[in-house]
């Protein structure tokens, strides 16, 4: 039998961290939103108990630091399922980009397997196991706009965004999140009103929500990046409505709401960047 799954990315419309926890994370509140760039997951019973994941893409590993492969193996083992699973991922989100595509990949894996393998878990039980693989996996598993709390686990559902486009651009580099985390001051950084963010999506203000978006890790990443920066100046300079960095990135998004500006954005980033993309805000949670 075979399944196939989508695996959309997310971007975080705002990002906070708190400080430090005991437990060497950090702590943090941030707003994600799912948009409609994605991976395609797909799941084929193998009856000799064994998992293998397939990807044409060079990036993508094919073992255990495979997140996706974690979440097979963690099912696996947790509820003592004999049969295994071949994975192929279709990756469409680029990697080590800042928007979760590994998160949302082994997400995708815990729901199909959740039905391939008949193990009846429901969501939240679903979203409490992709905590144990990952920080924004829980997220991924539900989808939809959310605050997200903890180390990034604690989810809460709040209103979707007010409809618009996302024009996505990636350099040609990879981030590495821990990097980012140790060369983030806690003492000297600005942070973004998240609970405004909050009160944008539910009074649907499109231009509250532009002028809330922020990211306390972008001012590293910029620092560490020059390219980084370059792509932000450029997003702002053709007329997005708001522009920011994802996650820990390299990925910078920009904000636009009418066609034609869109256009704009996205032509004039195409010549500054391979790796450009005009999407949609997905934002409402769908049920697989």
């Amino acid at each position: 039998m075979k399944l196939s799954m989508k695996a959309p990315a997310k971007i975080n419309l705002s990002l906070d961290v708190l400080g430090k926890r005991p437990d060497g994370f950090h702590e943090v509140e941030m707003i994600m939103t799912t948009i409609d760039l994605s991976d395609r997951i797909e799941l084929e019973d193998r009856y000799d108990g064994k998992i293998y994941v397939s990807s044409h893409n060079r990036y993508v590993p094919d073992d255990q630091r495979n997140l996706a492969y974690q979440a097979a193996q963690l099912l696996k083992e947790r509820f003592k399922v004999s049969r295994g699973v071949t994975i192929t991922i279709t990756k469409i989100i680029p990697v080590a980009a800042g928007l979760a595509g590994g998160s949302s990949d082994a997400a995708a894996t815990l729901k199909g397997l959740n039905r391939l393998w008949n193990l009846g878990l429901s969501v939240d039980q679903l979203a409490e196991i992709g905590a144990e693989i990952g920080s924004d996996v829980s997220f991924c598993v539900y989808g939809g706009t959310a605050l997200a709390t903890g180390r990034g686990e604690v989810i809460q559902h709040i209103d979707h965004p007010p409809k618009c486009w996302v024009v996505l651009a990636k350099p040609e580099l990879g981030v590495s999140t821990a990097e980012v985390y140790r060369n983030l001051n806690l003492k000297n950084i600005e942070h973004p009103d998240v609970h405004g963010m909050v009160d944008a999506l539910k009074e649907k203000d499109y231009d509250k929500m532009c002028n809330l978006v922020g990211n306390v890790l972008e001012t590293v990443t910029l620092n560490l990046y020059p390219e980084v920066s370059q792509i932000k100046e450029q997003m702002i300079k053709f007329g997005a409505d708001a522009v920011l960095m994802s996650g820990s990135g390299p990925t910078v998004f920009g904000l636009v709401q009418y066609d034609s500006r869109m256009q704009r954005v996205y032509n004039g980033l195409k010549g500054f960047c391979d790796k450009v993309y005009a999407v949609r805000i997905i934002g409402e949670r769908v049920v697989d």
